[in-house]
């Protein structure tokens, strides 16, 4: 690590903040053109297996609604894409631009865990070392999160749109010629919309963190919530009941997922904010030297035989302490020193004389 990212983020200016991006930057584009490169030569995998997938009856979703269908309702209702359809490609340079842009695209997926460690380890300087030990897993939870949603949208919501609009028709008349771009443009867009979504719980995580929004206020807007999230999903889905519901759903739980995140962000908060205040008094209640404690401040006085007694006893208001008993020794009292009117004193004059004095003389 360079010495300027070494100093603190208030002290390093503008041009200094460039500087230090600048390494990261050159990594991530690095990790970029190296995920582009792999993903432009496995062309066959990712477009023919991987892109080309959904829209063929033997994917994982088509057989599993197929399979529900002919065992719950005896027929193929729910069986979806089971005719394979040809695409075509319109202009000259479309197939390389095409696949360009899909190994651009699965370069980003793949890249996206490595450029999360890059932004964390440019912003890691600047954190307090609490705020590094509770940001460590911040790589993990947001991959998590973002796959979790692409392969639910690859999964469970690109092959209801594909089925959907392929086999839609506003006039017999017409006769679809499915553009590849068309077709894969819809794969990608709708599995990175899905992996976008899926970051709800994280981001009500940190606005929480930091004050922004509170669990009484997403309760208060559930019902609010729960009509915006029915939107998102008519937007990124088919325009079918049966597919928006299939992805209102899980919308729905993670909305309660981060109901529950921002609970858990306030009780731990309350707690370290109680731990901070009664961690602030740290002198007992009796402690002699406290003003307004209420223990007596009593000296220790050594007795003959080396036990030590309080000087000062307690006797109710009024009444005079009663002489100890015993053969215990008292301790021995100090004669009072004599009083000296002040007729006695004579003051003595320091003025400088122009006489000398003599010596032997003694004022008294």
């Amino acid at each position: 690590m360079s010495e300027k990212m070494k100093k603190s983020s208030d002290e390093m200016t503008f041009f200094e903040h460039i500087d230090a991006l600048r390494p990261h930057l050159v990594r991530g584009v690095m990790a970029l053109l190296v995920m582009m490169v792999v993903a432009f030569l496995a062309k066959k995998f990712i477009i023919d297996l991987v892109l080309m997938g959904p829209q063929s009856p033997d994917f994982p979703t088509n057989r599993f609604l197929c399979h529900m269908s002919h065992l719950l309702m005896g027929d193929d209702t729910l069986c979806i894409n089971q005719i394979k359809f040809n695409m075509v490609n319109t202009a000259l340079s479309g197939q390389f631009n095409l696949h360009m842009q899909v190994a651009f695209v699965a370069a980003i997926v793949v890249a996206v865990p490595y450029l999360l460690w890059e932004i964390w380890r440019f912003v890691l300087p600047a954190l307090t070392p609490r705020e590094r030990h509770k940001s460590r897993m911040f790589v993990l939870y947001v991959s998590l999160c973002f796959f979790t949603g692409l392969l639910f949208g690859y999964y469970i919501i690109t092959p209801l749109s594909i089925n959907f609009f392929s086999t839609y028709q506003a006039s017999a008349e017409i006769t679809n010629m499915i553009d590849v771009k068309s077709y894969l443009s819809t794969v990608l867009h709708v599995s990175l919309a899905c992996a976008i979504v899926f970051q709800l719980p994280l981001l009500v995580y940190f606005l929480t963190k930091i004050g922004l929004i509170t669990t009484a206020f997403l309760k208060r807007y559930r019902r609010h919530a729960i009509v915006l999230l029915t939107v998102v999903s008519a937007v990124i889905t088919p325009p079918d009941l049966f597919s928006l519901v299939l992805v209102v759903i899980p919308l729905y739980a993670l909305y309660e997922l981060s109901i529950h995140l921002a609970a858990r962000v306030e009780r731990k908060m309350a707690r370290e904010e109680e731990q901070e205040s009664g961690g602030t008094d740290d002198t007992p209640d009796n402690d002699p030297d406290t003003p307004g404690s209420s223990a007596p401040a009593a000296a220790a006085v050594t007795r003959g035989n080396g036990e030590s007694s309080s000087a000062e006893e307690t006797h109710p208001e009024g009444a005079e302490a009663q002489p100890e008993t015993g053969n215990a020794p008292q301790a021995p009292v100090a004669p009072a020193e004599p009083k000296i009117p002040e007729d006695d004193y004579q003051y003595i004059s320091f003025e400088e004389d122009d006489e000398e004095e003599d010596p032997d003389t003694i004022y008294r």
